[in-house]
């Protein structure tokens, strides 16, 4: 699990009930119609701006960000320098009975092509056509959720302005001002928790773990491009290893640096 996204959301809906069980009238807060306008409303218009099945996958996707990233881009550069060497010592067409064992698919359709002998600057073009392809998936999920954070404010203030309109028409009786509006605003309320508690945060987090996966993808193909050519062993590692992390290149050299004195 995703500790960081999971503790930011309790962390927050628990501020936030903490301060409201400070207060008198915790009670007056849990209001069923408010909850439906702003989450309706704003579900309902982003359903106008964005088919159905994109929302759909969307949702699938931000699942996926209450789940621990692991990264493999260590074990990629690994089984590129694994690849490098057979490549150079058999040639190149011995990576074929070697390649049920990339489980990444993207890396191994680019080794399958250099394999195949496809020509380099064919085998960047359609793996950069595939990311293109995966940028643009991702970027229609972020602006889902960002479409959401914008719109569920904005409904908590139309929810806002129903219950004024309510409270202006019964003025008869100044008993019922106070609740009524507070029942006017609790709209307003649900609306800034929900935009810029969940729905603006789970754009954000999904942008990150795009720009992730799309940084991994582009020292896979730098790998399968640098064993098509016969680049050393080496000089791929150093060059794939810029595409990490300092702190996971460190962790790698240390790694490195245990196994050559065992």
């Amino acid at each position: 699990m995703d500790i960081a996204t999971i503790a930011g959301i309790i962390a927050g809906f628990g501020l936030i009930i903490g301060t409201i069980l400070t207060g008198e009238g915790a009670g007056a807060f849990l209001h069923l119609p408010s909850m439906l306008v702003v989450g309706g409303g704003a579900t309902a218009a982003t359903l106008v701006a964005f088919p159905m099945e994109q929302m759909i996958s969307a949702f699938k996707v931000a699942a996926k960000t209450f789940l621990k990233q692991e990264s493999t881009d260590t074990e990629s550069v690994k089984q590129f320098i694994d690849l490098s060497q057979m490549a150079r010592r058999d040639g190149i067409l011995a990576l074929d009975r070697a390649l049920k064992d990339v489980a990444n698919p993207f890396m191994r359709i680019g080794l399958e092509m250099a394999v195949d002998g496809t020509e380099p600057d064919t085998i960047r073009d359609i793996m950069e056509t595939e990311l293109s392809s995966l940028q643009e998936r991702h970027k229609v999920g972020q602006g889902i959720f960002t479409t959401l954070g914008t719109y569920a404010p904005a409904f908590g203030m139309i929810g806002t302005l129903i219950g004024l309109v309510q409270m202006l028409r019964n003025l008869d009786d100044p008993s019922t001002i106070g609740p009524a509006m507070a029942i006017a605003l609790i709209t307003t309320f649900y609306g800034a928790i929900l935009g810029n508690l969940v729905f603006l945060p789970m754009a954000v987090k999904l942008r990150n773990k795009s720009t992730l996966e799309v940084l991994s993808m582009k020292m896979i193909i730098e790998g399968v491009l640098a064993i098509q050519k016969g680049v050393h062993p080496k000089n791929i590692e150093r060059k794939l290893m810029n595409f990490m992390a300092p702190a996971a290149r460190s962790k790698e050299g240390d790694e490195q640096t245990a196994g050559g004195g065992g």
